[in-house]
């Protein structure tokens, strides 16, 4: 596959903090990815920076061949965004909204806008509120609906679905497997929502101390990444290319079948325990 997305070399820091430190990352097209980082980890500075909305202090991003920095309409036309907190023009109505940004895309979907309106519970009063009166839940969906209109080709979701009901969620979450995620749509998205990701994202990317540290297909690492306890002389025998984290007298380790083969073989005194999502980002972002 063919890398869309290529993040190299990444600093951003904002006063004497820093937030991202030589940051690199591929997405390759028709992937869909969870970033996933506790708190303040900087999954929505990576956001801005990939769409050239931050400046970054140093690296590189490309989109397409593109610098961020220098997109194209073309490039732009191709991407859909859904930012944190939904930015929209609170003193326009839904449909004003809508209507502006139609004039902005050649590719504009209307059919698909009206659905997604019908669907989400804009009936016809509450296309012709303004925005400012519609609750949170409801900016968010008219945020997406907004991003998804014109057919992306690469569409990025920040925390997208936090501010929806579970019903709301699993909604979208349909929407976005039925139609983008099966026409070949590259996708990431942010979400503390672990159960969410699941339904959705087939590769992962784990976002601490300003970098990627794990990434790959969910069902390998969870296949893959283990807790290992025992001797801590044995322990110290791990390669530490395989080593992720140290925690008191335990690793987080990567091993494949070979790895986990020899482990038995040569050190039966180790223990690997296997780990589900929710322990695997908890450890590997600890």
């Amino acid at each position: 596959m063919t890398a869309i997305v290529e993040v190299r070399a990444l600093r951003k820091s904002f006063d004497t903090k820093t937030i991202l430190d030589g940051l690199d990352w591929n997405i390759e097209a028709g992937s869909v990815v969870g970033l996933l980082g506790r708190n303040g980890a900087g999954k929505s500075t990576l956001f801005d920076c990939m769409l050239g909305l931050t400046p970054m202090d140093s690296g590189s991003v490309t989109l397409w061949g593109e610098s961020c920095a220098k997109l194209s309409d073309t490039a732009r036309a191709r991407i859909g965004y859904v930012p944190q907190s939904a930015s929209l023009f609170e003193w326009l109505t839904p449909d004003q909204l809508l209507d502006y940004f139609r004039a902005l895309y050649p590719h504009w979907n209307t059919a698909k806008v009206e659905g997604l309106l019908s669907r989400w519970g804009f009936d016809a009063a509450k296309r012709k509120t303004t925005i400012a009166k519609l609750s949170g839940g409801e900016k968010q969906k008219l945020s997406i609906i907004r991003a998804l209109a014109h057919d992306p080709e690469l569409l990025l979701l920040d925390e997208p679905v936090a501010g929806m009901d579970p019903a709301a969620r699993r909604d979208f979450l349909r929407e976005l497997m039925d139609d983008f995620v099966e026409r070949g749509t590259t996708v990431v998205f942010s979400t503390h929502i672990l159960s969410d990701l699941q339904r959705v994202a087939l590769d992962v990317a784990f976002l601490k101390d300003g970098r990627i540290v794990l990434d790959g297909a969910v069902d390998t690492l969870l296949e893959s990444v283990f807790r290992v306890t025992g001797p801590g002389e044995k322990i110290a025998l791990l390669g530490t290319d395989s080593v992720i984290r140290r925690d008191g007298g335990a690793v987080i380790a990567r091993l494949d079948q070979p790895a986990r083969a020899q482990v038995a073989a040569l050190h039966p005194e180790l223990h690997l325990e296997a780990l589900g999502l929710e322990d695997l980002f908890l450890e590997v972002t600890a």
